[in-house]
């Protein structure tokens, strides 16, 4: 709860701008720090086009759907297009009727370039495998209706053939006419069978004249592999137990993918899940793809609490013939900052979207995104505001017009300007976490007075406040690494207020999303209303700026998560756990200085008797040592888990340094990674302390 207060208070002194500094995975220096977006990103596919990369991922119910974003260097993306402009398939997918389409809609695309053409394969649910195609990644886009549900589909073109795998557990193929306007007749059949520890997820190739499908199931990629595209294929895993020190979240138990819509009146369960368990935390779901230079890299999601699930990038090793997530000596895992790819054009540091929107330029900002599709006459951009109509809804969840964005970690908050006066009778309009259970703070007109209104689905909590003017500010801020949030009003835009207690955020499989921002109007007496005019819409991340988490130049002492013990330069020459920290206390021995050493490089050198921290050996027990010469074995990777939280990977055993905290052992660099909760002896605080 302190962490939550402490962003707020920066969050009323901060001053946000439209060019407010924004999540990016390059730290500048020729290393990434995963997740590639802070935001939600799942199930992506990545293809390579000569020199350019691009990428889609599932949307659901969000409209318009599947992002098309485009790379030089596979850290830095940027959104050129969406493939779906609207849902043309029912009426659940405009809210009406009392149908919905929460957490289904298009999932798992598949990106794939044949012969001047890209296409994205994708199913929508209910409604059968649609193919989008374009000649050029910024569109347009065209849709083609195949009617039949193929469950997350991959997809390879050969001979003048379109082969599909899809499936779950059971692998199977079909063949697409070319032209795609169906299936091969009898081209059906089973190429893995059931009992071969197969998920979900796939991804097909042809690497080397071998037929390769990756496939997520229980927290893990696994990879398939055959010399005959129609099998028999053998099995391995390629990736498991990377969480990066990520632990579940709060899961709201009450809702599913199936279930009915909550009311705002209906009492909800949220429960803390078990923070050791990996449940479908570590990375899976993903595939592979090359470089021009001939390296390989993976791309997978991790689920990620309340944020909802994310897009990690991975080095791939190849042993045996198979694709290994990670590198030599670590293989399975994955380094969450490491070097970047090797282009020839890398790019600079930049966001995927434009998030913050002051609705002056005829179009709204690449990030947004309409809860189901949109009733396009009952909304406008008008002298630097966006206008949305009331229609009639049950509720928040039922608000037809709702214009959302991804809420975006690690902390983020979002502020809007709301000039309700053309609000009419039973209407309400203002600023929400759309979530499952969902909360929101907004302008209500009964009669001829506005009110403030805010509504806590979780707590069935309304507060109400009288309100002078119906111009008002309002905010929302997230802490998502702690699935907590707060919703704040101002009169004036510079001092807020808090209204109502914390908000917690639950992930869950009813929206299936992380929990977004979401600009939202509806009238509460079932008829068409006026309108609220919102402007000046600033997303502000606190985090995003990581220029200082890597200590570069300075003296700093090393804690243990898991003991709580600082770091010792023990005078036999070795790592060893020391005394336990106490905030505030210098300790020469435990000082040690943070050296670069180019493209994201460092050495530490210890204080008292300015030796080199040196891995020798194999790297065990003791063989973390303290010698006087500076070699390749000083050499660390500096692995930033944010909050002041760090990993040392050494360079020359690809593995991390550690201990066990329950044997009394000393520093060993043969630790494959952390575990979640990040109490396994392998993450350490820093505290500068010159």
């Amino acid at each position: 709860m302190k962490r939550l207060f402490t962003l707020i208070i920066g969050c009323i002194l901060a001053s946000p701008t439209l060019n407010a500094q924004s999540w990016t995975a390059d730290n500048g220096n020729g290393t990434y720090t995963n997740p590639l977006f802070y935001d939600e990103f799942s199930d992506p596919d990545i293809i390579r086009v000569g020199n350019d990369f691009y990428m889609t991922g599932t949307t659901m119910h969000s409209v318009p759907g599947l992002p098309v974003l485009h790379s030089k260097d596979l850290v830095n993306w940027q959104v050129v297009s969406y493939a779906l402009t609207r849902f043309n398939l029912g009426k659940e997918f405009d809210l009406t009727d009392g149908r919905e389409a929460y957490g289904q809609g298009i999932w798992a695309p598949c990106i794939r370039y044949h012969k001047g053409t890209f296409y994205v394969f994708s199913n929508i649910n209910k409604h059968g495998l649609q193919v989008f195609t374009a000649t050029n990644a910024a569109g347009p886009w065209k849709q083609h209706n195949l009617g039949r549900n193929i469950y997350d589909l991959s997809v390879l073109f050969e001979n003048n053939k379109l082969y599909i795998v899809f499936g779950v557990g059971e692998i199977k193929m079909i063949e697409m006419k070319p032209d795609l306007s169906g299936f091969v007749a009898y081209s059906e059949r089973v190429i893995i069978p059931e009992g071969n520890a197969l998920g979900e997820g796939n991804h097909f190739y042809k690497i080397n004249g071998k037929y390769y499908i990756t496939n997520a199931d229980a927290g893990r990629l696994q990879c398939a592999r055959a010399t005959n595209i129609y099998g028999p294929y053998e099995t391995t895993v390629i990736s498991a137990k990377e969480t990066m020190g990520t632990a579940l979240g709060w899961f709201a138990k009450d809702v599913w993918l199936d279930t009915p819509l909550p009311s705002d009146t209906d009492k909800l369960t949220i429960v803390k899940q078990n923070d050791r368990v990996f449940g479908s935390v570590p990375m899976h779901q993903g595939g592979i793809v090359d470089l021009p230079n001939g390296d390989w890299w993976g791309f997978s999601m991790m689920d990620f609490r309340s944020v909802g699930r994310t897009t990690f990038l991975s080095p791939v090793t190849w042993k045996n013939g198979w694709p290994f997530f990670g590198i030599e000596g670590n293989l399975g895992r994955s380094p969450r900052t490491w070097f970047k790819p090797k282009v020839s054009i890398p790019e600079k540091p930049h966001p995927p979207y434009q998030r913050s929107d002051d609705f002056k330029s005829g179009k709204l900002a690449s990030a947004w995104q309409w809860n189901h599709n949109p009733v396009d006459s009952k909304w406008q951009l008008k002298a630097g505001s966006l206008q949305l109509n009331t229609m009639p809804a049950k509720d928040f969840l039922w608000a037809r017009n709702t214009l959302t964005q991804r809420g975006i970690g690690p902390e983020s908050y979002a502020t809007v300007q709301l000039n309700a006066k053309n609000l009419k009778d039973g209407d309400v309009a203002g600023l929400g976490l759309m979530n499952i259970p969902f909360a929101w703070v907004g302008v209500l007109r009964d009669g001829n007075r506005y009110m403030l209104r805010m509504f806590d689905q979780y707590k069935q909590q309304t507060i109400d406040k009288p309100l002078n003017s119906p111009l008002v500010y309002f905010r929302a801020s997230g802490n998502f690494d702690d699935d907590i949030a707060q919703l704040s009003y101002s009169a004036d835009g510079n001092d807020f207020e808090n209204i109502g207690d914390s908000i917690r955020l639950p992930y869950q499989l009813k929206t299936f999303q992380g929990t977004r921002f979401a600009l939202f109007p509806y009238n509460t007496k079932g008829q068409d209303g006026g309108y609220a005019a919102f402007s000046r819409f600033t997303v502000t991340e606190p985090m995003a700026g990581r220029t200082n988490n890597l200590p570069i130049g300075k003296t700093i002492m090393l804690t243990n998560r898991a003991n709580n013990r600082m770091v010792w330069a023990n005078p036999h020459g070795m790592l060893c756990p020391g005394q336990t920290y106490k905030p505030g206390k210098k300790i020469e021995a435990c000082s040690f200085k943070v050296l670069d050493r180019g493209n994201g490089k460092v050495a530490l050198q210890a204080v008292k008797g300015n030796c080199f921290v040196t891995v020798t050996g194999l790297g065990l027990a003791a063989d973390v040592r303290l010698l006087p010469q500076e070699s390749e074995a000083s050499l660390f990777v500096w692995q930033d888990m944010l909050r002041g939280q760090c990993m040392l990977l050494s360079l020359k055993t690809n593995r991390f340094v550690g201990l066990d905290p329950n044997t009394g052992e000393v520093y060993s660099a043969d630790w494959p990674g952390t575990l979640p909760g990040r109490k396994d002896g392998t993450v350490f605080m820093w505290q500068q302390v010159n």
